[in-house]
């Protein structure tokens, strides 16, 4: 098995500078360096991805920077102590211990195991202390081999069991917890929390046991523990698996990195929730899961309604998505006119007895009518995925029948999201009710979507869904109405939003609501085809602009980059606006801007122009599908066109601050060009 640590990845003492940036890529650096990945951009990405999630310092000056990432050949540990100590988020100051992970997407268990248990030695102040004093980097290797050791505790379910015989000599039994462990890459913070929360327990006389839903392998609690638990611990930045086991019971909530910062508290906590009326009890939420704060009530509400709706979106897609394109593809089988008579067609024919039409109109009337039938559902799965975001499994019946209902009360799109967030509320606050033990099991199951469709839906009936109704009739009158200039101001502000964060949360509300109304669209209202031939257009350019920009001047971009231009010019092409990301990644304050120009300037063509599309996805692949073709096209290369020259312009004469000519890695600001010391 590859050595996870050698000398040449131990940094001693050496000035990184104190941006966490660019620590992060001068260690990726010496990662790739050593031959043990392939591309310090890519790398790069991906770790600062996961420091963006959570800041990786913890207590007693460590910094645990890691990711798993498909640039990584080798599962690697570069271990540096760096003098002055570098800002990690930790409450306590700067980290002067600073180990970077590094992962394959594909790493075997043997490695993943080792690189968890490597963390875990980290609470050990016995091996910090040593790793502070060491003089060569042959002395750091040496104790990470020693803490590696097949005599250490390296299986993460070790944890389960620890504190089981705290008050053994106690006349009363100790107290029974159980928690749940788990960070985004499964290999640090999931480890060290439960760790730390073990060793929080022993000092409390608690039988503690945890579930480490890390990268290793995972062993799941025991029902007959969890049956005797009083309450339980979720210390974790991601969705709990199975999360529905818990049910009822008490709940203490908070991101991982708490777990090891905070123990005794969150033990504490637990003790005390079983006797508060006020604490948290476990309803399913999927959304507390990931909860950000100490507390999920502590969260803005903008931030869950955000997340709520997103979810709900995200969901919603693949229905849409599949639909609308055998939409289209009907239309292009057996014309326009398919809609007047498809249900007739396909019920009154076969391939063996084909209509007037022959082979195209039939097949063309059974994409049509499968196409249609997914698009129907596009409301009650909107709102039944936001209930879910909100209440998890329990909300998924009540949201989609409250979505079912919107239809009928024709609320349409908006009234998907007000019966979304009706159902998901009440389901949720129907699982926080304290029932008996033995009515647990049918909350999720009976209660909850009886009584939860009972009360979402009878409201959305009698009280709300006239009044959307009518704002929907509204709306959709308003869009069918602009012209002229006021299309164009809506192309500029869609195209925008498009290119502003690449698939993120501002970009997928632009889509969302063009593909809300992309149903609502008809020959005699095509206003909403009009804005998703706009959001789809607008998102194709900057990754073709960048792919562009990677042909016009090559010396501006790094090899990585040229060869992820190449794949750009594919994903640009089919409307998958993450193309830029790698770029906008290393270089956001000038790729960014750039997407965005010319990204409005293609939305703003096309809304002026009255293109139109009827298929939600598919860029040029769905030429067939797009009303003036022609000038979606034209639209799409004036827009590529001006990204990639103000991305080159930009590049060529909007500089920052020269990289030194010593490259050693040990310099205290070694970024390459095209990568912002402050990112």
């Amino acid at each position: 098995m590859s050595s996870l640590i050698t000398p040449e990845l131990v940094l001693l003492d050496q000035n990184l500078g104190t941006d966490r940036a660019a620590v992060i890529r001068t260690l990726a650096t010496l990662v790739v360096e050593n031959g043990r990945a392939t591309s310090v951009d890519a790398l790069f990405a991906d770790a600062w991805d996961r420091e963006s999630k959570t800041d990786t310092g913890i207590p007693g000056g460590l910094a645990i920077p890691h990711c798993r990432s498909e640039a990584v050949t080798v599962p690697t540990l570069v271990m540096a102590r760096p003098n002055p100590g570098v800002d990690f988020g930790s409450d306590d100051g700067p980290a002067d211990l600073i180990f970077f992970i590094a992962a394959p997407a594909g790493a075997d268990q043997a490695h993943l195991t080792l690189l968890s248990t490597l963390a875990r030695s980290l609470i050990r102040e016995d091996f910090t202390d040593a790793l502070r004093s060491a003089p060569t980097p042959q002395a750091v290797v040496d104790l990470v081999d020693e803490a590696l050791a097949p005599t250490k505790p390296a299986e993460p379910a070790a944890a389960s069991a620890a504190g089981a015989g705290a008050s053994a000599s106690s006349s009363e039994p100790a107290p029974v917890l159980v928690a749940i462990t788990a960070c985004p890459t499964g290999i640090a913070h999931t480890y060290m929390a439960a760790d730390s929360l073990v060793a929080a327990a022993k000092r409390a006389g608690v039988e503690l046991h945890v579930e480490t839903q890390g990268s290793s392998s995972v062993t799941p609690l025991d029902p007959a523990i969890i049956a005797r638990a009083s309450a339980v611990i979720f210390a974790v930045d991601v969705d709990v698996r199975d999360k529905g086991r818990f049910a009822g019971m008490p709940l203490v909530q908070s991101p991982v990195k708490r777990g090891i910062d905070e123990p005794d508290k969150m033990i504490a906590e637990a003790l005390a929730a079983p006797t508060d009326p006020n604490a948290r009890r476990v309803s399913g939420s999927s959304a507390e899961s990931a909860a950000s704060s100490d507390d999920a009530r502590s969260e803005h509400i903008g931030q869950k309604l955000k997340r709520y709706l997103l979810t709900g979106v995200s969901y919603m897609i693949p229905f849409v998505a599949g639909g609308g394109l055998l939409i289209a593809l009907g239309f292009l089988l057996a014309g326009y006119q398919i809609t007047d008579n498809a249900k007739d067609i396909v019920l009154g024919n076969s391939l063996a007895n084909l209509p007037d039409g022959g082979l195209g109109q039939y097949l063309g009337a059974v994409a049509y009518i499968i196409g249609s039938a997914s698009m129907g559902f596009l409301v009650p799965a909107l709102a039944g995925y936001i209930a879910y975001a909100i209440a998890d499994r329990p909300g998924i019946a009540v949201g989609f029948t409250a979505g079912a209902v919107a239809l009928v009360m024709n609320a349409g799109f908006l009234g998907g999201l007000v019966g979304g967030l009706l159902a998901g509320f009440i389901a949720w606050a129907i699982g926080r009710l304290t029932v008996p033990r033995w009515l647990r099991g049918l909350m999720p199951v009976v209660i909850i979507p009886l009584v939860g469709s009972i009360f979402a839906s009878g409201l959305m009936i009698v009280l709300l869904g006239g009044p959307i109704a009518a704002l929907m009739t509204g709306l959709s009158t308003w869009l069918s109405s602009l012209t002229g200039a006021s299309a164009v101001l809506l192309g500029l502000i869609l195209g925008t939003m498009m290119a502003i964060d690449l698939g993120g949360p501002v970009n997928k509300v632009a889509y969302a609501f063009a593909v809300a109304g992309l149903s609502a669209g008809s020959f005699d209202n095509q206003a909403p085809w009009a804005i998703m031939a706009a959001v789809m257009a607008a998102g194709m350019v900057p990754p073709l602009a960048l792919a562009l920009a990677t042909l016009v001047d090559r010396k501006l971009f790094s090899a990585a980059e040229r060869e992820n231009g190449k794949a750009a010019w594919l994903l640009g092409a089919a409307f998958i606006s993450e193309g830029a990301i790698p770029f906008a990644a290393a270089d956001p304050l000038r790729v960014i801007p750039a997407g965005i120009v010319g990204s409005a300037v293609t939305g703003a063509i096309v809304m002026g122009t009255g293109v139109t599309s009827q298929a939600p996805h598919g860029g040029i692949f769905v030429f067939f599908a797009i009303g003036n073709v022609l000038m979606f096209i034209l639209a799409i290369v004036v827009g590529t066109i001006i990204s990639a020259a103000i991305v080159v312009l930009l590049k060529r004469f909007v500089r920052r601050r020269p990289v030194a000519d010593d490259t050693s890695v040990t310099d205290a600001t070694p970024i390459e060009t095209g990568v912002p010391a402050t990112v």
